[in-house]
């Protein structure tokens, strides 16, 4: 049994929703898991058996806390086993949903040099009545260009649940066997 923490950064909460997908998997197995947000918590990522780090993309990039966070504990992160997985609309296409051909991923994980032992990227979701007027009308315009939904009132939910699932047995993997 291994101690696991999920550690994620989401705006409106759907990333959290993904880790607390992976919690329940990971805890069917008898393992112990915290999900608690990057900022905020001042949980000791020390503590840790497994460390996975989770985030969404805004605006074409993840928070800056995300990249402040794993170089503040880069060598705490290469020194365990660590994961990292992306949240983004961009992987709702074929072709673009792997951790080799996902761009965000790509261009995140040469920004941070760190090299986590698993990688992940899952689609997110759509959710247009959530968003404020200039958010909407960006994301609609991103998504008429890639051809997906452009109604404003669209819920639209994109993530493959057993993909995240089978994510979760991939980081039970890599926890030590006591």
């Amino acid at each position: 049994m291994a101690n696991i923490l999920l550690a994620y950064h989401s705006v409106y909460g759907y990333t959290r929703k993904i880790c607390e997908t992976m919690q329940a998997e990971l805890q069917g197995k008898g393992h112990r898991i915290d999900v608690t947000p990057l900022v905020g918590e001042g949980t000791d990522p020390a503590r840790y058996d497994v460390i996975v780090v989770g985030a969404s993309i805004r605006n074409g990039k993840h928070n800056p806390v995300v990249l402040e966070f794993i170089r503040a504990n880069q060598a705490l992160l290469q020194s365990k086993p660590s994961a990292f997985f992306s949240v983004n609309l961009v992987a709702r296409k074929p072709g673009k949903n792997t951790p080799e051909t996902n761009p965000y991923v790509r261009k995140f994980l040469a920004r941070t040099h760190w090299k986590p032992q698993l990688v992940g990227v899952f689609a997110g979701n759509l959710d247009y009545p959530r968003y404020g007027t200039l958010d909407r009308n960006i994301i609609r315009l991103i998504m008429w260009l890639t051809g997906g939904p452009t109604d404003p009132h669209a819920r639209v939910e994109f993530t493959e649940w057993e993909e995240v699932r089978r994510y979760a047995q991939k980081i039970a993997a890599l926890a030590p066997h006591n």
